[in-house]
């Protein structure tokens, strides 16, 4: 495995009650990009993340991070999970949520510091949300949620993220301030994989994409993998063009 790889996968495969959910998966993502992972419902998606940070186990296959195993990588890489899967009620403030981004750097039995809430108000303040420190987690909108835990990824300083359809349930605004921020990553070198529904915006926002169902359709630069040949492979009769002027597909829900 390639130690200056961000994220190296080779034959994974994972199965729930036996039923395979990725088989055989295997990509290489390039630094510095911002990576999209399209396909749909039920295409393994989340699976794939959860399985390369080892929450999940798998049946076969290799995930190296920088050359190495998740465990030995852990503060390299940060992770904004799907907001359903998060206990909103849990009782804590926003400021505590992104210093738990800190205890990576910090180790488990050193407290964070001054600099460690410098750090995190620095991290509320970039996606807007410096005012809401002391705000419950259950008191914010789904978008403040969100922006929240983008801001304890950014906490992490991390060069390699998850993202787990961190659009899903935002407004306008929060998207924006979203992909300003990811544009921001992309900058300073970090390499970022995404999972995303909105077929509409993939050419604008990401520069790979991995078309994904079950296995892997496709991986490469979006203006050679986001095509509508390769799209219906990876939708099959659930994706048609509506849009033929900017020749943009959309997916449409088959019963």
């Amino acid at each position: 495995m390639n130690n200056h790889i961000p994220l190296q996968i080779e034959n994974l495969s994972v199965a729930y009650q036996k039923k395979p959910v990725l088989r055989n998966v295997s990509f290489s993502a390039p630094e510095g990009k911002l990576i999209g992972i399209i396909g749909p419902n039920g295409a393994g998606k989340s699976t794939l993340i959860k399985a390369a940070l080892e929450l999940i186990p798998r049946i076969t296959g290799d995930v190296a991070i920088y050359g190495a195993p998740y465990k030995e990588q852990r503060k390299t890489v940060g992770y904004v999970p799907q907001r359903e899967s998060v206990d909103w009620d849990f009782p804590t403030n926003a400021l505590d949520v992104v210093m738990m981004g800190r205890y990576g750097h910090l180790g488990w039995f050193k407290r964070p510091g001054t600099n460690e809430r410098k750090i995190a108000m620095d991290c509320l303040a970039k996606v807007g949300m410096a005012d809401f420190a002391d705000r419950q987690i259950s008191q914010l909108s789904g978008g403040q949620q969100q922006r929240i835990f983008l801001a304890r990824a950014l906490a992490q300083d991390a060069r390699l993220y998850f993202m787990d359809e961190p659009f899903v349930g935002v407004d306008a605004a929060t998207e924006k301030a979203i992909i300003t921020l990811l544009n921001e990553l992309k900058a300073q070198g970090k390499t970022v994989l995404v999972v995303h529904h909105d077929l509409a915006t993939v050419k604008e926002y990401f520069d790979w994409v991995l078309l994904l169902n079950v296995q892997v359709v496709a991986f490469g630069p979006t203006s050679e993998v986001f095509t509508k040949e390769l799209l219906q492979k990876t939708y099959g009769g659930k994706l048609t063009v509506l849009d033929r002027e900017v020749d943009t597909p959309l997916l449409v829900h088959s019963r």
